[in-house]
């Protein structure tokens, strides 16, 4: 269609344009950026550009798509030719308004971008795959990977791809044995396809082995023994394992694969109806997995045999390999290697005492390093056998109190074997193979298993003090005998007796220090010595109730009573105190503690003259500077322990602002605060005797200050100055004594709240704006501007800021002819100049004229002097 028949149709085109549509495309002739979804049908009317000069009577367009672009004489924008996104996805048209010809407006410029539709269909790079996955895969690990493009806008939802599996052939079992991710293409197996997959069966060769039918018969022989006298040719079995083994070798995997996937691809993610696909074929071959960990493997130690010793063989799924054996763990002793037929050897005895296990890792690699099978991780697990002795102590001791009943369990005896506990090797038992003394025979039997003692009799200490035994501990192979040796201890029958019942009157004073021993107490027993019912410890029973004393037990039945809380006369002026010796070990059967065992003593607490005492620990006051003059801070309260009067006085106030009533306590504030002045200072509040000020107590009070907005930002510098022939911005920085939220940031402004045609002035930060010269002046002029600054608060005063306008030098300083000042003084000034420097004139030549004549009154006197002599 020509471009006069696309004008002829513009108009009948234009007018199935609603009206409000219609309007929606109009606009000033203006720079515009239009957006037109690629294959509009033609003519299309994209935008109309209104021109408000009346005497315009065509356009004229230039740059790109104007082929494809046209313009009419009313201005209207139209396609000629449907555009297309892969092609070009946009265009910037420059547009001039004519008149008679010539230009008059212009020219604008209008971009057009082409919106991509969603007209390519997803397709992959290849109309069929072949794959290879290794039976007994991991499930979820790729081993292929499809993939598709898209010509489509690839930011756009078009060309968002969606992968999918449709179906598997064969599928016998009905189960997804495959599985591929949506998103990026790549195909693994499932958890199902790991255990099912099986490769077709065949004939194992290892690596450059003959694969003749020669050695076919040799693996025959080998697996179908004993040895057949039928000829091979004439035995069916042979024959059945030949043609399956010739038929297997010649079937191509390609042409006839165990399975073949079917893949789609969907643009647009695949969430939508209107989606355009794509597929594929995928043919997989199922291969046998060689790479097979034979773990765990289970070795006898101190096994006797010729190493190196083959313990195990791994076989990689490339006849190739290169085979590499690591030990997981770090450990010196590495008793393994590997051949390059993947055996692995042991090269020495194992002993399960220094390692019970190792963990061997081996690597199938290329002659480049390269992994050509994941890395196995073999368990090489040591076999126990019966190689230690059982081990115990040199001695093994135990206690037993005299007089026990009989089956009294004195202890369990236990050895130790260094075999595999899990298994009969470790496992001991116990007997008895003498007694020392033996006048008293069988006077303790053992458990054979458990190893636990007891008593076959009653023990006395007075027919032994000791027993001695042999034990012998067995396990299945070898015996040792141990030494156990019973002491029988002596029976708490004798009870702890006092020095004194009563260790009299003591007076101590209250302010005796925490620590001081008041008197030592001793008691005796006569039990046997050094043992537990002989040893002797003392407790506080009665008198006590306050924790106010203690008696710290020592050796050999003495105790220490001592101080260790601060003594009061006023709250206990007396202490009756009841103490009781007791034994760690208990009572035997029937006897109790009597009055024997318990002593007492009383202390008298004397009285001290003790300074005052404040009933708060802490004194912190937090107030606004502006408190009124006379305002209590706060009282203060403290007590003579005696009930003394006391007085209160202040300390340390150096400005001055605080006073304290000497009677109540209360302070006050004497002067105006000033928190700019000191926002925290503490003073000294002391309360002492009235009649004896050395008894004293002091305590300190920190005072702090809270803000209150009195103070107003102001210019740190009131001047400045602007080269006119480089005019360059001014700083003005302002300040303010409060603190947040009563100062930064500030506000600035011109005080008459208007824009200034000849300054601009703009925030930098909180405390500083840019003053801006808009209208250079032309010559030296000095102006003087009302800034307001307000707080962040709101609260600020107007502020004349002075700038001079001048010719600058090079160095950035206004220029000053020579013999000339950049100020100039008024007549008083300047009289008052020429009087100093006529007075200082006048004082200059008296001063002169004075020394003269005393020079030549001298030199007289020198004269007269010579003439004389």
């Amino acid at each position: 269609m020509t471009p006069i028949v696309h004008l002829l149709l513009l108009p009948l085109l234009l007018s199935a344009v609603t009206g409000e549509g219609l309007q929606d495309k109009k606009g000033p002739f203006e720079n515009t950026a239009l957006d037109v979804a690629e294959d509009t049908p033609v003519p299309y009317p994209i935008h109309k550009f209104e021109v408000t000069d009346p005497g315009v009577d065509g356009f004229r367009l230039s740059g790109e798509g104007s082929d494809d672009v046209k313009i009419s004489s009313e201005g209207w924008l139209f396609l000629q030719h449907p555009l297309d996104w892969s092609k070009n996805d946009h265009y910037i048209i420059g547009v001039e308004a004519l008149k008679e010809g010539s230009v008059v407006h212009g020219p604008i410029y209008v971009t057009i971008n082409v919106l991509d539709i969603n007209n390519h269909a997803p397709a992959f790079n290849s109309s069929d795959y072949t794959a290879v996955v290794l039976e007994h895969s991991p499930a979820g690990v790729p081993f292929t990977r499809v993939f598709a493009s898209d010509l489509d806008d690839p930011a756009s939802p078009n060309a968002r791809l969606k992968y999918s599996l449709v179906s598997q052939i064969p599928n016998k079992h009905h189960t997804a044995l495959f599985q591929i991710n949506a998103e990026t293409g790549e195909i693994s197996t499932t958890a199902e396809g790991a255990e099912m997959l099986k490769a077709r069966e065949g004939i194992r060769y290892s690596r450059g082995e003959d694969q003749s039918i020669d050695a076919l018969k040799t693996k025959f022989d080998h697996f179908c023994s004993p040895v057949q006298s039928i000829p091979y040719e004439q035995n069916p079995f042979f024959t059945c394992v030949e043609r399956a083994e010739v038929r297997r070798r010649s079937i191509d995997l390609v042409e006839d694969p165990d399975y073949t996937l079917i893949v789609r691809v969907q643009d647009l993610g695949g969430e939508s109806p209107n989606a355009l696909s794509g597929s594929t074929y995928v043919k997989v071959i199922v291969k046998e997995n060689l790479w097979v960990n034979p773990g765990p493997i289970i070795i006898k130690e101190n096994l006797k045999e010729v190493y190196p010793h083959v313990i195990t063989q791994v076989q990689s799924n490339d006849p190739n390999a290169l085979y590499r054996l690591v030990q997981k763990e770090r450990v010196l002793n590495f008793p393994f290697r590997i051949s390059v037929d993947g055996e692995i050897e042991l090269t020495e005895e194992l002993d399960r005492e220094d390692k019970d296990m190792y963990i061997l890792v081996v690597f199938a690699e290329d002659q480049y390093g390269n992994q050509l099978d994941p890395p196995m991780e073999i368990q090489v697990v040591v076999q126990d056998v019966n190689d230690n002795a059982p081990e115990c102590e040199e001695e093994s001791v135990f206690e037993v109190q005299e007089n026990e009943p009989v089956g009294s369990l004195i202890g369990a005896f236990l050895a130790h074997d260094a075999d595999d506990a899990t298994t009969l090797n470790a496992q001991l038992t116990y007997s008895i193979v003498s007694q020392t003394p033996s006048a008293s025979a069988n006077a303790f039997s053992i458990d054979p298993m458990l190893g636990e003692i007891r008593a076959l009799q009653v023990l006395r200490r007075r027919d032994s003090k000791m027993y001695h035994l042999d034990v012998q501990v067995s396990d299945p192979v070898f015996s040792v005998q141990c030494k156990v040796v019973i002491k029988v201890i002596d029976v708490n029958n004798e009870l702890p007796l006092f020095e004194t019942k009563d260790y009299g009157s003591h007076s101590l004073a209250e302010d005796t220090p925490v620590g001081h021993t008041l008197l030592t107490l001793k008691a005796t027993d006569a039990d046997e010595v050094e043992s537990g019912s002989s040893k002797i410890e003392f407790h506080i029973s009665e008198g006590n109730e306050d924790g106010i004393f203690a008696v710290q037990t020592e050796e050999n039945g003495v105790g220490e009573l001592v101080v260790v809380k601060p003594l009061d006369f006023e709250t206990s002026s007396s202490y009756n105190l009841k103490i009781d010796a007791r034994n760690p070990e208990p009572l035997m059967k029937g006897l109790e503690y009597g009055s024997e065992s318990s002593t007492s003593v009383q202390l008298a607490v004397t009285d001290v003259d003790e300074a005052p005492e404040f009933s708060m620990d802490i004194l912190d006051v937090t107030v606004p500077e502006d408190i009124a003059q006379g305002t209590v801070l706060l009282k203060v309260e403290a007590k003579d322990p005696e009930g003394k009067d006391i007085s209160f006085k202040l300390d340390g106030d150096s400005q001055g602002w605080l006073e304290i009533d000497a009677a109540s306590g209360e302070i006050k504030t004497k002067n105006k605060l000033d928190r700019e002045t000191l926002e925290t200072f503490s003073v000294t509040v002391t309360a002492f005797e009235k009649d004896n000020p050395e008894k004293s107590s002091e305590h300190e009070l920190s005072v702090k200050l809270l803000d209150i907005n009195d103070h107003y930002p102001t210019l740190t510098e009131t001047k400045s100055f602007i080269c006119y022939n480089k005019p360059a911005p001014v700083l003005i920085k302002a300040k303010d004594a409060d603190a947040p939220p009563f100062s930064e940031p500030f506000t600035f402004a011109f005080s008459h709240g208007k824009k200034s045609p000849n300054w601009d002035l703009q925030a930098v930060d909180g405390s500083t704006a840019k003053l801006t010269l808009k209208k250079s002046p032309g010559a030296d002029k000095t102006f003087a501007l009302s800034i307001n600054i307000k707080d962040n608060a709101g609260v600020g005063v107007n502020q004349a800021f002075e700038v001079q306008v001048c010719n600058c030098t090079e160095l950035g300083y206004c220029y000053v002819e020579p013999g000339k000042h950049s100020f100039m003084l008024g007549m008083g000034a300047t009289i008052g100049i020429l009087a100093g420097i006529l007075g200082f004139c006048i004082i200059a030549f008296v001063v002169v004229i004075r020394r003269i004549g005393k020079k030549k009154e001298k030199t007289e006197n020198v004269e007269e002097k010579n003439a004389m002599l």
